[in-house]
C-alpha cells in the first residue's frame, strides 16, 4: 500500500467532515437569515397599515385597476400616513385605514407628491401612533439585503418579499431599486433592512414612464422602486400644509443619445421655459448645478430630476469658453411646443454642403416660397446648413409662424427667399409621394431579402426583410412591426410589406415577444438592440424609423417610441391603447403619431382620447377611422402608416 493509499480513509473522512460542516454552516446561515427577516418585519409591522378604498373609477390611464386593500406607512405619530398614488388613482369616495390593533379609522387625503407618486393621508388618532426607524440614505449600499413589506392580504400580519438593494439614485435621483418582488398592492409599504429600519416607501416609479400608474409595468420585469424615507420626511412639512408637489421642469434638451457618456451640452430650450427665462441657450455646456460639478448628461438629469416645481436652481454654463452663471425656478408645466413645417423632403445623399431638395410638399410654405426639387438650401437665417440633418435640426427648433430666411443655390447662382413656417399637416400622405431614391448598383456582402436576427441576452426571435433596393453605403429607413397577441406568420407578413419596402427603401424589422400572448416593457430594450444591430450591418437612416403595431403590439409600439424618441421618428398604432402619461413634445425629439381604430369598437372611445391627448401636447397626429368593425389596415392605409413622417422630415 502506498503512502497515498494509507492516508485515503483519513482524507475521505476529513472531506466528509468538511462537507457536513459546510452544510451545517449553510443551514445555519439560512436559519439566521430567516430569523433576521422575521424580526425585522415584526419591528416595522406596528407602523404599517392596511388601507381600504370604496368607490371610484375602475380604469385609470387605460389600465383596469385591481380591487382590494392596499398599504400605507405611518410617518408621524399624530396620524399622518404615506401611501402610493396608485392606490388612489381611482379617486375613491371613502378611505378607511386599519391600524395594527385592528381598529379602523376614516382618512382624508391631505396632499399628493406627483413627483414621487406618493400621497399623504390623515386620520384622527386616539393616541400617538408608532413610527418606524429611519435608515439613512448615506448608509445604503448596493447588495445589502432588503425586505419589501405590505399589508394587502392579512390585516394583522404583513406580507413580504426578500431581495437586495440593486441600485441607488434611480429614476433621476428620486428612488432606490430592488429586485424584491413588489406587488402593486404593496405600493405605499416600506422597504426595510434586516434590522427593520426603513430605507424607503415602495412606489410605482419608472425610469421611462410617468403618471399615476406609470411604473406598475415594471412588476413583471422583476424591478421595484422605493422613495428614500429621508426625501419623504424633507417634503413632509409642505405636504402637511396641503401643498401638492410636482416634478420640477427646466425645459432643456441635451445633445446626444447616450446620456451616460455625452457632455451636458444644451441642444435646445423650450420657448417660455425656466431655462429660456434664465438666459440659457443652445450650445451652452452645463458644468455645475447647485454647487455640484456635472460632466455628463445623466448627472444633469439626476440633479434636476430630484427637485420639485418652484425650487430654485443655480446653474453654471460654459459659453464661448467663458463661465456664465444663471438662476432658474423650475416649473410644474411647460407650454407645449409645436414643430414648424417648411415642407420639403431633402435628398439623403450628396457630398457637398447644404440640403438638396428632393420633394416639395404641395401647398406648403416651401411651395409658397417657390422652392423646387433639385435646388440646394445652403443657409437658414444667415447660418450655414451643413447637411440634411442640420436642416432638420434647425427647423426643429422653430414653431409655426416663424419667418425664416433661406439661401438657395441652383445652377451656380444663389438667391434669397423668405418662408413662414406652418403647422405640420395631419392629413394622410398623398399617393404621389416619390419612391425611394435610386443609386448606382454597388456590390455588397450584406444579405438581401429575409434575414434572421438574434440578440444573445434575449430568447426572443426576430426577422428582417432587407429590400431589393438596398445599396451598400446607403442608409435605409426601418419599419418595426410589432405583432398582436398570438405572434405572426413570416410569409404572410412579408407578402404585405415586401412591395412597400422595395418601393420606399425600408427595412422591415419584425421582432417576436418572448411570450406570444403579450409584450413586456423590458422588451423595449430588445427592440433598441435590434435597431443597433441593423445599423451596424446595413446603415439605418435615423430620420426614417417608424414603429408600427396592431392591438397589443400597438400598445408596445407606443411604449417603444416614447422610450426611444432619440431614434424613433414616428409611431403607428392600430386598435391599441397607450398606458401612462404623455411626455413633453420637445424640439429635438419630434415624434409623428398615426392612430387608427374602428370608431364603434370597444376601444374606440379610449383611442379617441389618446389621439386628443397627443394633439393637446402638440404632437403631429394623423387619425384614421376604420369604420364600425375592428380590423387591420388595408394596403393603402398600411402605406400611409409607413409614411406617417415621410413628407415632413424638414419639420
Amino acid at each position: 500500500m502506498t503512502n497515498t493509499n494509507r492516508f485515503m480513509p483519513a482524507i475521505t473522512a476529513a472531506l466528509l467532515l468538511q462537507a457536513v460542516a459546510a452544510f451545517t454552516a449553510e443551514e445555519s446561515i439560512d436559519a439566521q437569515l430567516q430569523s433576521a427577516v422575521i424580526q425585522a418585519v415584526d419591528r416595522v409591522a406596528p407602523s404599517v397599515v392596511q388601507i381600504e378604498t370604496v368607490g371610484g373609477l375602475e380604469r385609470v390611464e387605460g389600465q383596469l385597476l385591481g380591487a382590494g386593500p392596499t398599504t400605507g406607512l405611518i410617518v408621524d405619530p399624530t396620524g399622518y400616513i404615506v401611501s402610493s398614488t396608485f392606490n388612489f388613482a381611482s379617486k375613491p369616495a371613502s378611505i378607511l385605514v386599519r391600524l395594527p390593533d385592528g381598529s379602523r379609522k376614516p382618512a382624508k387625503l391631505v396632499a399628493t407628491d406627483h413627483a414621487r407618486m406618493l400621497v399623504l393621508l390623515k386620520i384622527e388618532a386616539d393616541k400617538p401612533l408608532p413610527v418606524g426607524e429611519h435608515f439613512p440614505r448615506s448608509q445604503m449600499r448596493v447588495g445589502q439585503w432588503v425586505v419589501a413589506v405590505g399589508k394587502s392580504f392579512d390585516g394583522e400580519r404583513p406580507n413580504l418579499a426578500l431581495g437586495i438593494l440593486s441600485a441607488l439614485d434611480r429614476v433621476w435621483g428620486k428612488a432606490v431599486q430592488t429586485d424584491a418582488a413588489v406587488s402593486p398592492n404593496n405600493y405605499g409599504g416600506p422597504l426595510i433592512d434586516l434590522e427593520g429600519r426603513i430605507l424607503g416607501i415602495l412606489a410605482p416609479l419608472s425610469p421611462k414612464a410617468a403618471g399615476q400608474i406609470g411604473g406598475m409595468e415594471w412588476y413583471d420585469s422583476g424591478i421595484g422602486f422605493a422613495v428614500p424615507l429621508e426625501d419623504v420626511l424633507k417634503a413632509l412639512p409642505r405636504l402637511k400644509k396641503g401643498e401638492d408637489l410636482h416634478p420640477g421642469l427646466a425645459g432643456i434638451t441635451l445633445k446626444g443619445e447616450n446620456i451616460y457618456t455625452n457632455r451636458p451640452i444644451i441642444a435646445a430650450c423650450m420657448p417660455k421655459c425656466p431655462a429660456t427665462a434664465a438666459g440659457l441657450k443652445a450650445e451652452d455646456e452645463i458644468v455645475e448645478i447647485n454647487g455640484r460639478a456635472v460632466g455628463r448628461a445623466v448627472e444633469v438629469n439626476t440633479e434636476i430630476g430630484r427637485l420639485y416645481a418652484g425650487d430654485s436652481v443655480d446653474v453654471a454654463v460654459l459659453r464661448d469658453g467663458k463661465r456664465v452663471n444663471a438662476k432658474m425656478q423650475l416649473a410644474a408645466k411647460l407650454e407645449p411646443f409645436e414643430h414648424g413645417f417648411l415642407g420639403i423632403l431633402p435628398m439623403r445623399g450628396g457630398g457637398r454642403p447644404g440640403a438638396a431638395i428632393r420633394y416639395v410638399y404641395p401647398n406648403s410654405p416651401a411651395a409658397a416660397a417657390g422652392l423646387k426639387p433639385g435646388e440646394v438650401l445652403v443657409s437658414l437665417d444667415g447660418k450655414p446648413i451643413a447637411n440634411r440633418f442640420d436642416l432638420i435640426a434647425k427647423i426643429g427648433l422653430l414653431e409655426p409662424g416663424a419667418e425664416v430666411r433661406l439661401a438657395v443655390s441652383a445652377d451656380g447662382t444663389e438667391r434669397q427667399v423668405t418662408a413662414v413656417l406652418a403647422a405640420i399637416p395631419t392629413d394622410p400622405p398623398s399617393q404621389d409621394f416619390p419612391p425611394a431614391e435610386t443609386a448606382a448598383p454597388v456590390e455588397t456582402a450584406a444579405q438581401i431579402g429575409p434575414v434572421p436576427l438574434k440578440i444573445p441576452e434575449f430568447t426572443n426571435e426576430a426577422w428582417a426583410y432587407i429590400p431589393e433596393s438596398y445599396k451598400s453605403g446607403a442608409s435605409c429607413g426601418v419599419v418595426v412591426w410589432l405583432h398582436a397577441p398570438g405572434g405572426y406568420d413570416w410569409n404572410d407578413l412579408s407578402a404585405v410589406w415586401k412591395p412597400i419596402c422595395d418601393r420606399y427603401n425600408f427595412i422591415l424589422l419584425a421582432p417576436k415577444s418572448a411570450d406570444p400572448a403579450r409584450w413586456t416593457p423590458g422588451e423595449s430594450d430588445f427592440i433598441d438592440q435590434l435597431l443597433d444591430q441593423l445599423n451596424s450591418t446595413y446603415g439605418v437612416d435615423r430620420a426614417r424609423i417608424v414603429v408600427h403595431g396592431y392591438q397589443g403590439g400597438g400598445s408596445m409600439a407606443f411604449l417603444a417610441a416614447l422610450n426611444n424618441r432619440d431614434m424613433i421618428r414616428a409611431v403607428a398604432a392600430v386598435e391599441a391603447i397607450m398606458m401612462g402619461k404623455l411626455p413633453q413634445n420637445e424640439p429635438t425629439r419630434r415624434l409623428a403619431v398615426y392612430i387608427a381604430a374602428a370608431e364603434k369598437s370597444q376601444l374606440g372611445a379610449m383611442v379617441k382620447r389618446i389621439a386628443e391627448a397627443f394633439t393637446k401636447a402638440k404632437f403631429p397626429v394623423t387619425t384614421i377611422n376604420l369604420g364600425d368593425t375592428p380590423r387591420y389596415l388595408n394596403e393603402e392605409e398600411t402605406q400611409a402608416a409607413l409614411l406617417a413622417d415621410q413628407p415632413r422630415p424638414s419639420g
